[in-house]
C-alpha cells in the first residue's frame, strides 16, 4: 500500500483553500501539523489520495468535512483566569463607564471570540460575580463563540480537568466547580449565564447577527491570521460594538497595529482598544 504525503502544491492549495474559508493563514512552520491532519482525514474517509479528498472537501453541499477539518485544524489552548489583570480592567475600568452612557434597560453585552472550551467566559462570568458590586442591577448576556464545534460542546458541558483550573482561586473552585470522574464540572447556574454560538469570524453572514456588543474578548485569535484578515476582523468587531464600546486582545496584539478605526484607552490594568462615540 502506496503511503500517503502531501505534496508542496497540495500543502500551498489546501492553505489557500482553508484561509479563503477561516482567515487562518498556515506559515510553512505548521507543515508538519496541517499535513499529519489532512492525512489522517484522507485515511479516515477512505480516499486514496489528496486530490479527491481535497475535491469532496470543496464540493460537499453540507460543508461537515470542512467542519470536521476546521476543529481539527485549531488550536485551542487555553486555562481559568488567564491574563486575568483584563478582568481587572473589565471591573474596576471599563464597566463604570459604559454605565455613564448605558441605559438601565437595554442588557452590558460582552462577546467571547473565540470561545475555546468556555474558560475564558465562565472566567467574566465569575469575575462579575464575585468583584462587580453593581452586578445585582443589571442584565449582562456573555456570548462565546467558536468555528470549532467539538470545543463548543465541550463548553457547554462545563467539565474540566485539574490542569484548566490550576490558575483559579481556591474560594471560585470550591463556590462554583464540584470534584467529579477526574476534574471539575462547573455548577449549572455558571453554564446557564454564557450562550455558546458557532460563528466563522472570517465569514460575514456569520457575523452580521452580532450586534450591539458593549464590550468584545479577541485574545490571541488574530495572531493567526494575516493582515487583511487582521483588518478585516478589525472591521467586523467594529461594527458590532455600540459607540463607546470596548475590544481586549491578547497580550502580544495591538489594534494600533491592524487598524486607525478605535482609540486607544490606557487604564491602570490594561490597555484596551475603543470604538469612538462620535464617528
Amino acid at each position: 500500500m502506496t503511503k500517503l504525503s502531501i505534496s508542496e502544491d497540495d500543502f500551498e492549495k489546501f492553505r489557500e483553500f482553508f484561509y479563503r474559508k477561516t482567515g487562518i493563514h498556515f506559515e510553512h512552520s505548521k507543515r508538519y501539523f496541517v499535513d499529519k491532519r489532512l492525512i489522517e482525514r484522507i485515511e479516515t474517509t477512505g480516499y486514496s489520495a489528496f486530490r479527491e479528498y481535497f475535491s469532496f472537501v470543496r464540493f460537499q453541499a453540507s460543508g461537515e468535512e470542512l467542519q470536521v477539518l476546521t476543529n481539527l485544524m485549531t488550536v485551542n489552548e487555553t486555562y481559568f483566569f488567564r491574563e486575568d489583570y483584563q478582568f481587572h480592567c473589565l471591573v474596576r475600568s471599563i464597566l463604570p463607564e459604559i454605565l455613564l452612557h448605558h441605559r438601565q434597560r437595554d442588557p452590558i453585552r460582552i462577546w467571547v471570540i473565540p470561545s475555546s472550551t468556555g474558560e475564558e467566559a465562565y472566567s467574566i462570568a465569575m469575575s462579575l460575580l464575585e468583584c462587580w458590586p453593581q452586578i445585582s442591577d443589571w442584565d449582562v448576556e456573555i456570548i462565546s463563540s467558536d468555528i470549532d464545534t467539538q470545543v463548543l460542546h465541550t463548553a457547554r458541558q462545563g467539565h474540566f480537568s485539574a490542569r484548566s483550573v490550576a490558575q483559579m482561586p481556591a474560594m471560585y473552585l470550591q463556590k462554583y466547580f464540584e470534584r467529579q470522574q477526574g476534574g471539575y464540572q462547573i455548577c449549572d447556574a455558571l453554564r446557564e449565564a454564557v450562550e455558546f454560538t458557532r460563528v466563522n469570524l472570517s465569514d460575514r453572514e456569520d457575523t452580521r447577527a452580532y450586534r450591539n456588543f458593549d464590550v468584545i474578548f479577541c485574545r490571541n485569535l488574530l495572531i493567526y491570521f494575516d493582515d487583511v484578515s487582521r483588518k478585516a476582523a478589525a472591521e467586523t468587531f467594529y461594527d458590532a460594538l455600540k459607540p463607546g464600546g470596548f475590544v481586549l486582545l491578547g497580550h502580544s496584539e495591538s489594534m494600533s497595529r491592524i487598524s486607525a478605526l478605535y482609540k486607544v484607552r490606557k487604564f491602570p490594568d490594561a490597555i484596551v482598544y475603543q470604538k469612538p462615540r462620535e464617528a
